[in-house]
């Protein structure tokens, strides 16, 4: 049963990094082997969390599938728990964590732990077999993805505020 974690240190906020994951319509942007992201439903649940119904469509080379999840964006803890709903999958579970290293101090960046962890099974042998090398790799390149993905976004936000200053 294929799973991966990965623990990384980010010089951004946990805020910051659970707003930019949360930012799900942004994937094909940025993330690999990801080509498409449709938004079904946006609700918000009996806790206040707000949840979403995504179908996601990855692809590499010749193959493509669309698979869709459940999306709970919890804010007041920094978690994000995707479940799986439809597709080629027998399973597949991720889940975010953000929590602040330390509490920010004057002209200091931020820093926060990002936590990702995938569980996954394709449904179908063979599929697995074709793709599961290949989600791997992907995996592994997730949380680099955001990384940099939050590298630009909040330069860019930095620098407006700078010259509006």
């Amino acid at each position: 049963m294929p799973s991966f974690r990965n623990q990384r240190l980010v010089n951004h906020s946990a805020q910051d990094m659970f707003d930019l994951v949360a930012d799900v319509e942004t994937y094909p942007d940025f993330l690999p082997l990801c080509t498409g992201l449709r938004i079904r439903k946006r609700q918000q649940d009996q806790q206040g969390r707000e949840v979403l119904i995504a179908d996601m469509s990855v692809g590499y080379k010749a193959i493509r599938e669309t698979f869709t999840s459940k999306v709970t964006l919890d804010r007041s803890k920094k978690e994000i728990l995707v479940e799986y709903v439809d597709g080629p999958f027998e399973r597949l579970i991720n889940r975010w964590t953000f929590s602040d290293e330390a509490e920010p101090q004057e002209g200091k960046r931020t820093k926060s732990r990002v936590d990702l962890f995938i569980d996954y099974e394709f449904r179908n042998r063979m599929l697995g077999m074709l793709m599961g090398v290949m989600f791997d790799s992907a995996f592994r390149k997730f949380a680099e993805a955001f990384e940099q993905r939050a590298d630009v976004i909040y330069r860019i936000k930095k620098n407006q505020n700078q010259i509006m200053s």
